[in-house]
């Protein structure tokens, strides 16, 4: 293989300015890696083929993609049940979270090196159905994002048969992740974690970092759940 062992790494964040994006670039940067960071916020657009494609040949070096971008509704925004949902707002979930996501995969794997490690982010509502009792009432978590977070954990299997052994490919499981929302909201999602709680942002980066290193070197195709034992129950 032609990794590079025990020495910092180029690494691609692609969603780099989003929530957990800033954390995860900020701690890879902190350990001396050159993190090469790409967001809508700084003008590069992910369903955009061509363009894709134009930023992976320009990255050919770097030997780690982390793909934390995401169309993700949150409590408070407007929502609709299926029943009233315009289909066109469901395909803008596949379209970013699993068709583009697709794409920034590929066109990495193209062009990457032998021994590169791709880090997917499905979430606990890619694994089961999103609690509609604990969300505000009015709010419908859009079917979509289960959709598509559903698919990333399908489609990172593939990709992580079809890409081995040259390229690792796996997937993060994370649960919610606390923020600036209702009280009464993280009051309700904490009672249905063993942990009692919602996760810190600090808290996903020890996963990731492992997936990156040479730690995980046998280990594609699997999903690391990161959620507080949401799941086991």
């Amino acid at each position: 293989m032609n990794i590079k062992k025990n020495s910092s790494r180029k690494i691609i964040v692609a969603g780099s300015e989003g929530f957990l994006g800033q954390s995860i670039s900020k701690s890879f940067e902190d350990k001396g890696n050159e993190v090469i960071k790409l967001d809508l916020k700084l003008g590069h657009d992910f369903t955009k083929e061509n363009q894709v494609k134009s930023l992976m040949q320009s990255n050919k070096d770097a030997f780690t993609l982390i793909t934390p971008f995401a169309l993700n509704p949150l409590p408070g925004e407007a929502s609709y049940d299926i029943f009233n949902m315009p289909l066109d707002l469901v395909d803008s979930y596949l379209r970013v979270n699993l068709l583009s996501l697709f794409s920034v995969c590929r066109e990495f794997a193209a062009v990457c090196p032998k021994g590169s490690s791709i880090i997917n982010f499905s979430s606990t509502y890619g694994v089961s159905s999103p609690k509609h009792f604990i969300y505000p009432e009015g709010f419908v978590k859009n079917i979509g994002y289960t959709m598509s977070k559903a698919g990333v954990i399908g489609m990172s299997k593939y990709l992580a048969t079809y890409l081995a052994p040259n390229i690792r490919v796996n997937t993060v499981v994370p649960g919610g992740v606390r923020a600036d929302f209702d009280p009464i909201f993280i009051e309700n999602y904490s009672k249905m974690t063993p942990m009692e709680r919602m996760m810190e942002k600090k808290e996903i980066l020890g996963a990731i970092h492992y997936l990156a290193s040479d730690d995980a070197s046998y280990t594609t195709g699997s999903q690391l759940t990161v959620d507080g034992g949401w799941g086991a129950w």
